[in-house]
């Protein structure tokens, strides 16, 4: 059982309606009608429901001061994980900055682990050390806290890859906030206008991904470019944008740039229109800059998740029984998950200083291990 789906992109906005994406010095773009199997849509729609669900956890975690530090969440934004991860191989490389979690599931990590991550135990995926902005998995390189920073590391993976010659790529993901900040933190070394140099230079296989919410901490991006279409600041390096609300659109336009870089023609800018429905981080209300009604209209007009799952029913590839049992389940997992994450034990203090190399070092290393004589008392 499947569906052909027409494709919207951009500003674009209308249902059923078949439209090419905005592009920017490229000649021809992604498919504009896609087909949807059966298979594909309840995959897709779990997926995105463990996300939603893991960040709404989450945040009632933090509330409760199980989760301490930063926390910056994800719901709103699933289909442009889980549209990416469609097209790309778990062999290829991903690295994001510091909205993670969601990442972190479709790159192989368990709710289990996240949660545990971010509640700081010893089950979590980096040991408890990361928490909710240092996640990983082999392929993932995280999770970057410093705004931008993972731009140049991103290409530098791609670098591995062209050198290894093994028709692997990276995917670099950032935020419309990352060129904000880049203009004014950054003005001294320009570092992701820069990648993006080196990178058309030496022709890397890297996907650029611009995750454009909208708002920069608060500012809105109205506010704070002058030029607000990203998918054509690589200037030299060809971009496309497309709705980042719509899975399926996610997913077309990642499977054109991941054949874009594995044919040699270099790296490529995406550009995904998504939106956040909580702020900018757990201290922020997200109110002050813009109105509850915004928020409602998005939801009720754009929910990734609501969106896939009125396509599906009104083609009658599932029923609203079999969705709901899918919701029971993914409830299930993250309470028993949460659960996990509130009783497992804290990481001992003599455990401080280990893992900072993926293997021991062959010689000492001084000012590696100066806690290693210390023992908990916990």
């Amino acid at each position: 059982k499947s569906i052909q789906h027409s494709m919207k992109c951009g500003n674009h906005s209308g249902p059923n309606t078949a439209m090419k994406c905005d592009l920017f010095l490229l000649d021809e773009g992604p498919a504009t009608q896609v087909v949807l199997t059966r298979d594909e849509g309840l995959q897709y729609y779990r997926t995105m429901q463990v996300m939603r669900r893991m960040e709404l956890k989450a945040d009632q975690l933090y509330k409760q001061k199980m989760i301490r530090g930063f926390c910056h969440l994800y719901d709103g934004q699933e289909a442009c994980a889980v549209g990416l991860e469609a097209s790309i191989n778990l062999s290829d490389h991903l690295i994001t900055a510091y909205r993670v979690h969601g990442y972190t599931y479709t790159r192989g990590g368990t709710v289990k682990e996240i949660m545990a991550e971010l509640t700081g135990r010893r089950g979590g995926i980096a040991k408890g050390k990361g928490g909710s902005m240092h996640m990983y998995c082999k392929t993932f390189y995280g999770g970057n806290g410093i705004i931008g920073a993972q731009v140049p590391l991103g290409a530098g993976v791609a670098l591995a890859c062209n050198y290894l010659g093994n028709n692997e790529l990276c995917v670099c993901l950032y935020g419309d906030g990352a060129y904000l900040s880049n203009i004014l933190v950054y003005i001294q070394q320009g570092q992701i206008f820069e990648t993006y140099n080196m990178a058309a230079l030496w022709k890397l296989p890297v996907i650029f991904v611009c995750e454009n919410n909208r708002y920069a901490m608060g500012t809105s991006v109205e506010r704070a470019a002058a030029s607000t279409d990203y998918y054509k600041r690589g200037e030299f390096i060809p971009g496309l944008r497309v709705d980042g609300m719509d899975v399926l659109c996610v997913r077309e336009a990642t499977r054109f740039a991941a054949d874009h870089c594995r044919s040699g023609k270099g790296p490529i800018l995406m550009e995904l229109q998504t939106y956040r429905y909580h702020g900018h981080s757990m201290s922020d209300p997200g109110l002050s800059y813009r109105t509850r009604e915004e928020i409602r209209e998005v939801r009720s007009k754009s929910d990734p998740i609501a969106m896939l799952k009125d396509h599906m029913l009104s083609h009658n590839m599932a029923s609203v029984e079999e969705l709901k049992g899918i919701d029971v389940e993914v409830r299930k997992e993250i309470e028993d998950a949460a659960q996990f994450a509130t009783t497992d034990p804290e990481p001992p203090l003599e455990e401080l200083c280990n893992h900072i190399f993926y293997n021991e070092p062959p010689f000492e290393v001084r000012g590696t291990n100066p806690w290693t004589k210390l023992k908990s008392l916990s």
